[in-house]
């Protein structure tokens, strides 16, 4: 044991015991108040979109040739990898809006917000599972309506535009 350290540890607990340190409480780790639910919509956006190619993929064959399945393989597991990144994405951003930004006082105005953050990550992992286009739907439904009432929240009201991707859906934006 350093020696010379000993006398500090001493001085400290003392200014402790004067100086009774108190509990600190902050909104978020850095309360910097900037919190979009945009990057959650592009993810789903994105899952969507990644669903259906992959369910949009044919052999030129019922028996393609070697070549080909490799092809074939190598695309599914791109796509794949893709869509659960972005899975996650949707996940952590939902997260980070529901644990940094929402308070208490906001689930007596929205009542289903609970419901729905819980709904949206049990979605998202069945989609990071799965390829399926209809679920892959109803996340970007969930999340868009999330976007909503995070916004409604603030006092803003939004407006669905369209998104100009391959999905052909809207963003939800505030007005």
């Amino acid at each position: 044991m350093n020696l010379m350290a000993f006398p500090i540890v001493k001085l400290l607990r003392l200014i402790d015991r004067l100086f009774p340190p108190k509990t600190v409480y902050a909104h978020c780790d850095i309360p910097c108040g900037i919190y979009d639910p945009h990057e959650a919509q592009m993810a789903a956006h994105t899952v969507l979109r990644i669903a259906t190619m992959i369910e949009d993929l044919e052999a030129s064959s019922k028996e393609p040739k070697f070549e080909e399945r490799k092809r074939i393989i190598s695309q599914v597991a791109r796509f794949t990898k893709v869509k659960e990144d972005h899975t996650e994405i949707v996940k952590h951003q939902i997260r980070i809006i529901w644990g940094d930004y929402f308070k208490a006082e906001h689930l007596e105005s929205f009542k289903n917000l609970h419901d729905l953050v819980f709904g949206i990550l049990k979605q998202a992992s069945f989609v990071r599972q799965n390829v399926d286009v209809k679920a892959s739907r109803q996340l970007l439904e969930m999340v868009q309506e999330f976007a909503e009432i995070f916004w409604q929240s603030k006092g803003r009201k939004t407006n669905r535009i369209a998104s100009g991707y391959p999905t052909e859906g809207e963003i939800v934006l505030p007005a």
